[in-house]
């Protein structure tokens, strides 16, 4: 059975169905682009995370440059003649010393999922006179594919064949279309320091990044070392992929005391790109809010004016024995109505919208526009519309409360 308070807030909404639907639609409208806008950052934050996680490893390992130090001569209370040289990048080895061992320690830790030993080379793709510099990828293919998801990328050819092809050779597509080479050709491969290598084309792959498919190949980790003249040992960094990548800056601290080498986790490489995700988030959230407030602002104005109108009925009410509670319940409870419903609807709208968007097809490497269902998202934004709809009629609701009879009746 319904109480008396209740029987009162559904008759002023009953009896003002315009207002009603118009402050519903209001907040219909703001929790759907909330949702809207909230997906849409989830989803192109994940699909550009994969975009970088497919050539940047959440932490590297690696043997900083040593610098040079100046010479000088201590002449602290004789007369000498002090000796500067210009400080420079020390000619040392980036070699990782007993890098199993330091494989094999990163693996056992708890958070990490994958971890691959690393030797990347310059290098001079040729195919009869055409020449084209890029970078090697020396490494395990199938921890590589662990780590990057390399097998997503290839487009032609199966990474799996570099594991029995010793002088294999996965390229990108924007080497294959500039030296015009097909699948199964051989090509001359020239390292920084020489050496030439003949390598058998076994797969071609393509990225989210021209640049790198213009420039970047896989090849097997001795490969590497061999264009390099270095032996089977000589590893010059180690990727290392961890269960949460929100955490890397973290572990990038824990792994640099485990291994005593410098550290650099994925947001250290790409801080512009962390700066437009930031960027990205609170423009997004800024405007989801801000319509959301517009929506709010509609249900107080329609409260308040019914207050401002209902005042004698208010009257009466506190003068047969209804307390300013009473009123300040009935008043909230046609906000809530109106944000219910508004909700109810904003989320089936949101649905509906994320679906179609979801099914159109952008073309390129994204494929399908990157946004999908959040259930969380959703939830959080029928709670902030509930919240937001739930003060904008307690504002009103509490004048209304505070409303004195016995002045009224004089007017």
């Amino acid at each position: 059975m319904r109480s008396v308070n209740t029987e009162i807030a559904l008759t002023h909404i009953l009896t003002r169905k315009r207002q009603t639907i118009v402050a519903s639609l209001g907040v219909s409208i703001g929790i759907a682009i909330y949702i809207c806008l909230n997906t849409l950052i989830i989803g192109t934050n994940r699909y550009s995370d994969n975009a970088i996680f497919k050539t940047t490893p959440h932490i590297r390992v690696y043997k900083e440059d040593d610098i040079s130090k100046p010479l000088s001569k201590d002449t602290s209370g004789k007369k000498g003649t002090i000796v500067i040289v210009n400080p420079k990048i020390a000619n040392i080895s980036k070699n990782l010393i007993n890098p199993s061992k330091l494989l094999h320690d990163i693996k056992n830790q708890p958070d990490v999922t994958a971890a691959a030993p690393m030797v990347t080379a310059n290098i001079f793709y040729n195919n009869g006179k055409s020449q084209l510099t890029g970078v090697g990828w020396g490494l395990n293919i199938i921890e590589g594919d662990a780590m990057f998801d390399i097998q997503s990328t290839m487009v032609v050819g199966d990474l799996r064949t570099l594991l029995n092809t010793p002088n294999g050779i996965i390229i990108g597509v924007g080497i294959a279309d500039k030296l015009n080479i097909k699948l199964n050709d051989n090509i001359s491969v020239i390292s920084s320091v020489g050496v030439i290598k003949l390598m058998k084309v076994v797969g071609f792959f393509k990225s989210s990044n021209a640049v790198t498919d213009k420039s970047k190949s896989y090849m097997n980790l001795a490969t590497a070392q061999q264009l390099l003249e270095e032996g089977p040992n000589y590893v010059t960094d180690i990727y290392v992929k961890i269960k949460d990548p929100e955490a890397a800056v973290q572990y990038a601290t824990v792994l640099g005391k485990l291994t005593g080498y410098s550290t650099e986790d994925w947001k250290a490489a790409n801080e512009l790109f962390v700066a437009g995700k930031k960027i990205r988030a609170v423009m997004f959230l800024f405007i989801s809010w801000a319509i959301l407030l517009v929506a709010a602002f509609g249900i107080y104005n329609i409260l308040n004016m019914t207050v401002s109108q209902k005042l004698n009925d208010i009257a009466i009410l506190k003068a047969n024995g209804f307390s300013g509670k009473d009123v300040v319940s009935i008043f909230v409870m046609e906000a809530m109505v109106m944000g219910i419903i508004g909700t109810l609807i904003g989320f089936l709208l949101s649905s509906i919208i994320v679906t179609l968007l979801s099914r159109i097809y952008i073309g390129a490497d994204i494929g399908y526009f990157p946004i999908q269902f959040e259930f969380s998202v959703s939830m959080t934004g029928v709670g902030v519309g509930l919240l937001v709809t739930f003060f904008a009629g307690y504002i009103p609701a509490r004048k209304a409360s505070k409303v004195d009879p016995v002045a009224i009746f004089r007017k």
